[in-house]
């Protein structure tokens, strides 16, 4: 993994190892972490321990738009022979189901999808599709096929149903590998998977290391980028580096910690969702452990383990925080008595109730991720048993139990949520002191993260970031930063041409390329010197593009589709090295101007976003003739009163262990309302 993670960095490509890797020392020492696990206390044996007999799991994100270029000189560095991905078992879930099953009997590819959208959340692994959804539709349910379809649909639901490719997981043998097991080509060209899963390698105790993508770090290579071309980090030390990181981001900046205790963190890492905005002026983080406690503790585990609201009180000194003995003090000081990591319960295990590191690992391995409830219940006669030998009271022993069994649901290790952290902290800082380069890496990074695109530029504009419409002759694919000539700080943010839905990246590129220094003065120009399609240009002109040469979205698109197929070889010939002239000179025609209502619209249509005004905006007075309020407004209003807030839906959850309960977030033209049904 070191070799890998030094091929990474000699191509600028950041990365950063996580999971229980970052409780090794050696990889810290390697800078394949950047967590030291000395200085944090972690636990040793949650990477590696003797009772385990396997090899360690080392994880290590790299920036996702560059992945490829790594997983690739893999192969290259140990050969075809020697190196593949594991592959994943894709079983059937209610949505899949239904639709093949439909299929498969002869339904309509409409009946099939109103079905199919009848399941929230997570595919809809659960449930499935029954009659009640198909009477809501007013199906037919006398329709023998449809009957059979919903049985058989519900029988195939956790069914075996494909093999795919896993995100990163690289099995690396001395000898050949196709010897050992069965290989097979991927469906993604240039790379080549075993034909078992991830559990059948572990099983095994074949080597596996994870190259895996992270949205984020790319987001922060742009950022940093960004920041070097604008002449120079604001307060980041970047010597002797040959380009910023992540390592030279100023520590426990106190504008940053501000910033992040007013949840002001839309397109930070991690500490995003409105479950984590919502408990970030709670726990008011002012220190780097801080934020690692904030990314952990909004987890199902903690939540289920009822430790939250214990940690709470006790660090706003509303409970006293007690030690029954020194051994406990020294394994959960640093969270107030309250096990909020699997590390912690590890060495609660081992200090306090005499487990070996090994049967700790044990009780650990009982507590991954996304296990079933339940799972540490076989270590209850020993850890209670073990506490109370040691002098523990019955009733405190049983207690720290249950704690520990809520991470059945959903623990986080310690090493993980500090590599995480480290991140979190790292986009908020960019985004307190670069909003306007945070904007412009975010949007050039999409999709990515909670938020559409709409959400990203309407919170830089609440932090004073200039941003420009896309345009022919200033837009380049990517969002870019121009001086800024209004009253401000920092730079303005011009939308790319990447925002443009359907322009494809070769036209884009031809724009900019026969653009030059000489800008574009007529859509028949732009047509004949780009020599792109009008198809593009049509695309161009839907997203208002064209408005820089003084024509409006209904003149621009009239325009277009006044071009031909092709370019007149006359024409061509005469202009060669020329501007080019009009093959045809109509007079004007009058169209009739767009409400503001209607460029909104074509807006959201062509690019996601509007600079103009929100779509809710126009139909305010005829809401609130009809006693609904703002999403701001909900802040003035007593609790208990039956209120409608309109808004555009931004994010639907419905989590594995939220109980058939879903969290909607809604967005007007004052701000975002959250809500629970």
């Amino acid at each position: 993994m070191n070799s890998i993670v030094r091929f990474a960095r000699s191509r600028d490509i950041l990365c950063q190892g996580r999971g229980s890797a970052a409780n090794s020392a050696v990889c810290y020492v390697l800078g394949i972490t950047a967590i030291d696990p000395v200085r944090s206390g972690l636990l040793f044996e949650r990477f590696v321990s003797a009772e385990r007999q396997e090899p360690p799991d080392i994880d290590v994100d790299f920036e996702s738009g560059r992945r490829e270029e790594v997983i690739q000189w893999v192969y290259e560095r140990y050969g075809r022979d020697r190196a593949a991905l594991c592959c994943t078992v894709m079983r059937f879930r209610a949505r899949g189901a239904i639709r093949d099953v439909g299929k498969a009997l002869g339904l309509t590819e409409d009946v099939t999808g109103a079905l199919a959208s009848q399941v929230w959340g997570g595919g809809g692994s659960e449930g499935g599709v029954d009659e009640g959804h198909a009477a809501e539709l007013n199906l037919n349910l006398g329709d023998r096929r449809l009957r059979l379809a919903l049985e058989l649909a519900q029988e195939l639901i956790s069914f075996l149903r494909q093999l795919g490719t896993h995100p990163g997981g690289f099995v690396l043998t001395q000898d050949r590998l196709d010897e050992l097991v069965p290989v097979a080509p991927a469906a993604m060209a240039g790379r080549q998977v075993i034909e078992w899963d991830k559990d059948d390698i572990d099983a095994l105790k074949f080597m596996k290391v994870d190259v895996l993508g992270l949205g984020m770090l790319g987001c922060l290579r742009r950022g940093f980028t960004l920041i070097e071309q604008q002449g120079g980090p604001a307060g980041m030390d970047t010597a002797g580096n040959p380009a910023m990181d992540i390592a030279g981001v100023p520590a426990e900046d106190p504008a940053t910690y501000a910033m992040i205790r007013r949840a002001d963190t839309l397109g930070t890492f991690q500490i995003e969702s409105r479950a984590q905005m919502a408990m970030l002026p709670r726990l008011k983080p002012t220190t780097f452990y801080d934020l690692v406690v904030q990314v952990a503790i909004v987890r199902p585990g903690p939540i289920q383990g009822d430790m939250v609201h214990p940690y709470l009180r006790r660090r706003e000194g509303k409970e006293p925080v007690k030690y029954p003995k020194e051994e406990l003090r020294r394994v959960l000081g640093k969270t107030l008595g309250v096990p909020l990591f699997q590390e912690q319960a590890m060495q609660v295990a081992i200090h306090c109730a005499g487990f070996t590191p090994g049967e700790a690992d044990q009780l650990r391995r009982s507590m991954a991720t996304f296990k079933i409830s339940g799972g540490v219940s076989r270590f209850k006669e020993k850890l209670v048993g073990g506490m109370v030998g040691r002098g523990y009271e019955q009733a405190f022993a049983e207690r720290t139990f249950a704690q520990l069994e809520g991470f059945g649901s959903y623990g986080f290790p310690e090493s993980h949520a500090a590599s995480f952290a480290l991140l979190a902290y790292a986009s908020a800082w960019v985004k307190c002191h670069h909003p306007d380069v945070f904007c412009a890496a975010l949007l050039n990074s999409q999709p990515m993260g909670f938020y559409a695109p709409a959400q990203v530029v309407r919170d830089a504009r609440e932090h004073g970031v200039k941003v420009r419409p896309v345009c022919v002759n200033a837009s380049r694919w990517d969002c870019t930063l121009e001086p800024r000539r209004e009253p401000g700080r920092g730079a303005a943010v011009r939308l790319g041409l990447r925002t443009v839905k359907g322009l494809a990246n070769p036209h884009a590129a031809r724009l900019v390329a026969h653009r030059g220094g000489e800008p574009y003065g007529s859509v028949e120009e732009t047509w004949r010197r780009a020599d792109i399609p009008p198809a593009a240009l049509e695309r161009l002109a839907e997203a208002d593009a064209f408005r820089g040469l003084g024509l409006g979205w209904r003149r621009a698109l009239w325009q277009v589709r006044g071009l031909a197929g092709t370019v007149l070889p006359l024409f061509a010939a005469a202009d060669a090295g020329l501007r080019p002239r009009p093959e045809l000179v109509e007079p004007p025609v009058p169209l009739v101007p767009m409400r503001g209502g209607a460029e909104v619209v074509e807006d959201y249509r062509s690019t996601g976003l509007s600079l103009r005004s929100h779509p809710v905006a126009f139909l305010r007075a005829t809401l609130h003739e009809q006693g609904m309020v703002t999403c701001a407004g909900l802040a003035l209003l007593r609790d208990g009163r039956r209120v409608v807030v309109p808004g555009i839906v931004l994010v639907r959850q419905k989590p594995g262990s939220a109980k058939r309960v879903m969290f909607i977030t809604v967005e007007d033209e004052t701000g975002v309302a959250n809500l629970v049904l």
